[in-house]
């Protein structure tokens, strides 16, 4: 993508879309995206990702991270589980390596598992020149090698991206992209050499780490918001079909004073009866089946 004022798409008000239907008449499909990371201990934890700024090794900060990945994390797969949802798993590939266990906890379970750079503290837009190419290949490779199948998407840490982002994924077999937050359904975005890749609805919103870390919301107020959003979406899936997307992290929301309140979530939103609980790659097919190649 070359540099521009407005995405690689054309500007797409939701009033004038075709209707979109999904699967068996459901008026919503539920994604949910557990963030599983690595943050080295020798790096800093970028202050982005909520670190302190303080020299390494950042305990504290660091510890809360590693608290997901040996807990927190095996308390969202049961929970999940019970409600019949299959996380699409933003996967740090460092990962793969040193927390094996959870990828195969992970493949069990049925989980899609999806780019998302090789560590957390190291981002896109700030890798050296010429690196980039490499990352992506290599995320896409061990995350393939370590779970048994080759992710078809991705989500930048960070959500950051360069101006060649777009058209490395789709070289490297990527079908969908979740680091543009600015629709609640998938649209087509136009890549160099005629190439095209899904935009999948993400949210800045319904996302622990926003809520928690920088609104200070409690769990029942997460709850609540994550209720609140479905409600709206839920209805106006009535009359085209919508995506709803849950953003959440192993060491925020599979602490034992907020898994509970996300339990009764889901648990609201899949007592309704046209509810489609899909992965990234399902919706992204359903909706490539469904309109092909036309831009939304």
């Amino acid at each position: 993508m070359k540099p521009r004022a407005y995405g690689p798409f054309p500007y797409s008000p939701i009033i004038s879309r075709p209707r979109l239907v999904w699967p068996g008449g459901a008026q919503l499909a539920l994604w949910v995206v557990p963030n599983i990371e690595f943050f080295a201990l020798d790096e800093k934890v970028p202050a982005g990702s909520g670190g302190s700024g303080v020299p390494v090794p950042d305990i504290p900060s660091w510890s809360a991270r590693d608290y997901g990945n040996r807990v927190g994390v095996f308390r969202l797969m049961r929970v999940l589980a019970k409600h019949g949802i299959r996380g699409t798993v933003a996967l740090n590939s460092d990962l793969c390596a040193h927390h094996p266990e959870i990828i195969a906890e992970g493949n069990k379970l049925g989980w899609e598992w999806k780019g998302h750079n090789q560590s957390n503290t190291r981002r896109l837009n700030e890798a050296a020149p010429g690196e980039e190419p490499n990352i992506i290949r290599d995320t896409l490779a061990t995350i393939e090698k370590a779970a048994g199948k080759r992710p078809v998407g991705w989500l930048g840490s960070g959500l950051q991206e360069t101006w060649e982002t777009l058209d490395l994924l789709a070289a490297n077999g990527c079908e969908y992209v979740s680091d543009w937050t600015n629709d609640d359904q998938p649209y087509v975005m136009d890549l160099d050499g005629g190439k095209t890749i899904v935009a999948m609805p993400y949210s800045h919103e319904i996302n622990d780490k926003p809520a928690f870390e920088k609104h200070s919301r409690t769990a029942l107020e997460f709850k609540e918001m994550i209720c609140r959003q479905f409600d709206v979406l839920y209805r106006e899936g009535a009359e085209t079909g919508m995506v709803m997307c849950i953003a959440i992290h192993p060491y925020l929301t599979g602490v034992p004073h907020r898994i509970d309140a996300f339990d009764e979530a889901l648990a609201y939103i899949c007592k309704h009866p046209k509810v489609w609980r899909a992965t990234g790659s399902e919706i992204t097919r359903a909706f490539r089946e469904q309109l092909g190649s036309k831009k939304r």
